[in-house]
């Protein structure tokens, strides 16, 4: 495990640690023979219908828990960007943008925290919009709580600038991320996602440095 996979997981973890305490105790009863058969059988099946899910989709590897890890909070921070464009943007363009980036990255985040879930991993929480927290460090393309107080305070041509600069780092990092993924990854879907975020981002970066060069 990274680094980096350390740092943004442990909060979760420690919400996860509580959980299970909270777990633990509640299955401390006076079942018995019949209460433990039954729990065994339904653990038997849990792990049963675990493996076989598995078994259909493919095996996964560090790099496949790397990619989602790390990819969720970066998705995060281009949404809540994105979000600023709604009535911060003066160019219709620039708000048409942050609505698709948006409309893209939020099902992906839904689906990769799926993943994550399903390989008995910690989902990152989430730390988008608080302040004082900088989720910059480690991940490529990632803007640091200054970029964003910087974007948040701005507003019409400027902000359109600022968001369009920004997002163009943004979506580097993403691709560099993705490539990764590809180069090493094993679980298929997670391959298949960032292939398309490799096509999808692209595009939005040869747009948005046109719309730079209009500006």
């Amino acid at each position: 495990m990274t680094a980096r996979r350390k740092l943004i997981r442990r909060t979760a973890l420690a919400a996860t640690t509580s959980v299970a305490a909270l777990v633990l105790a509640a299955c401390g009863g006076d079942g018995h023979d019949m209460g433990s058969m039954g729990s065994d059988s339904g653990a038997s099946a849990s792990a049963s219908a675990s493996a076989s899910a598995s078994a259909e989709a493919g095996e996964h590897n560090d790099q496949d828990v790397d990619f989602a890890t790390e990819m969720i909070p970066h998705h995060r921070q281009a949404i809540e960007m994105a979000d600023m464009a709604a009535d911060r943007a003066s160019s219709k363009e620039v708000k048409d943008l942050a609505t698709k980036i948006k409309g893209a990255q939020d099902p992906e985040i839904k689906t990769m925290s799926g993943w994550l879930t399903s390989w008995g991993e910690e989902v990152p929480a989430d730390m988008s919009g608080m302040e004082g927290h900088d989720m910059s460090s480690g991940m490529p393309g990632m803007m640091s709580s200054e970029d964003m107080d910087k974007l948040d305070k701005a507003s019409g041509a400027e902000f359109d600038t600022t968001f369009l600069e920004m997002m163009v780092k943004h979506h580097e990092g993403a691709v560099e991320m993705a490539k990764a993924e590809k180069a090493d990854g094993a679980y298929d879907p997670a391959v298949k996602l960032a292939d398309d975020v490799i096509t999808a981002q692209t595009a939005e970066i040869e747009q948005m440095n046109k719309m730079l060069d209009k500006s």
